[in-house]
């Protein structure tokens, strides 16, 4: 069983996982439990393995009475967690985040069932962290997290990717005419990634260079987006979710992006430069936490959202679009600092969890 969900970077590790052992094992089931949110529907929809899904609720950066609801809901959340879990007996629990994680653990644990958890994060969740202390094992996907966990029970995996993927990045890339510039918000969009990036491209539009835009812009800003594109006359593909994301990155010469652990995973393995603009309120920080690692390794440039400015997103795509050779060094930085052997490792790791 792997269970999480409420966004991209928390499904797709999971998904790759599960993927990963049907091929394996072709005999072998598997359910993945997720929140029932729109994204997870979406994502998780014509899958090989089956589905469910169980409500529940956070409690970091809640109201008083949002988090009162919360703590009422979690003993019926573990109830549905235990009927499910009795209903299909799996050998192993796999939790990849979200706040369906924990409930789906905790009855896991009482039923004696083998579990694990996989943190994408450089810094660690609330759940994460107390999860820890109750898991067989722990799978971490950035230096500098481990410190956060008991030693002997976490093992530097990276972050899963799904097949599609890396089959992807270790494909050529395909000659084309022009520059392709890639931009992302993550799974549900990121409006001031897309309002800077208007300002930017309203600057860049005089650009000698052909350029060609993909944008990602979630569900609220996908009209407003297209509108600008068209009126300033760029050439540019846009839609609230991509889901072939694989051919998206192979067209991609550079990406300007949040810096979610799943994406980041992602853009290293096609080994493409970047400009981060991690979201300022992610939990503890830990999306600039995410990108300060690829900016230190030399595949990254990484800019505070209050302080960036549409004059200085023009600057910097401009002078990367311009310099092949620093954009080549920084793809070649990212490739390095890929761990695309991830998925591998941590069905190895929860097969010897399930026989042992």
């Amino acid at each position: 069983m792997v269970s999480g969900g409420g966004t991209g970077g928390h499904l797709f590790p999971g998904i790759a996982v599960a993927e990963a052992f049907l091929d394996k094992y072709p005999g072998s089931r598997v359910l993945f439990v997720g929140t029932g949110r729109q994204t997870d529907a979406r994502v998780l929809a014509n899958r090989k393995f089956e589905t469910a899904a169980i409500s529940s609720q956070g409690l970091k950066g809640k109201s008083l009475g949002q988090r009162i609801t919360a703590l009422l809901q979690l003993p019926v959340s573990i109830l549905a967690a235990m009927r499910l879990l009795r209903r299909f007996r799996p050998q192993l629990v796999l939790g990849v985040g979200g706040y369906v994680t924990g409930p789906v653990l905790v009855a896991a644990k009482m039923l004696s069932i083998a579990t694990c958890i996989h943190e994408q994060n450089s810094v660690p969740g609330m759940a994460n962290r107390k999860l820890g202390r109750l898991v067989d094992r722990i799978f971490l996907s950035i230096p500098g997290s481990e410190g956060y966990f008991s030693a002997g029970k976490w093992v530097m995996t990276g972050n899963p990717l799904r097949r599609e993927l890396l089959a992807a990045s270790a494909r050529q890339r395909p000659n084309k005419e022009g520059l392709t510039l890639l931009v992302l918000g993550g799974s549900l969009g990121a409006h001031r990634v897309n309002t800077l990036l208007m300002g930017a491209m309203e600057l860049l539009r005089g650009a000698a260079t052909p350029l060609q835009v993909i944008h990602q812009t979630g569900r609220d800003d996908e009209q407003m987006v297209a509108a600008s594109y068209r009126e300033l006359g760029v050439n540019a593909e846009v839609a609230a979710f991509f889901t072939d994301m694989a051919a998206l990155y192979s067209r991609a010469d550079l990406v300007v992006s949040r810096a979610g652990a799943t994406t980041l995973a992602e853009i290293t393995a096609f080994g493409l430069p970047m400009i981060l603009i991690p979201y300022p309120f992610a939990a503890d920080d830990h999306q600039r936490r995410n990108g300060e690692y690829l900016v230190r390794g030399g595949a990254a440039l990484l800019f505070s959202q209050q302080e960036l400015t549409e004059q200085k997103l023009a600057e910097e795509i401009s002078a990367l679009l311009a310099d092949k050779q620093r954009r080549q060094q920084m793809g070649e930085a990212a490739r390095r600092l890929a761990r695309p052997d991830a998925t591998e490792a941590i069905v190895e790791q929860c097969e010897k969890l399930m026989v042992g």
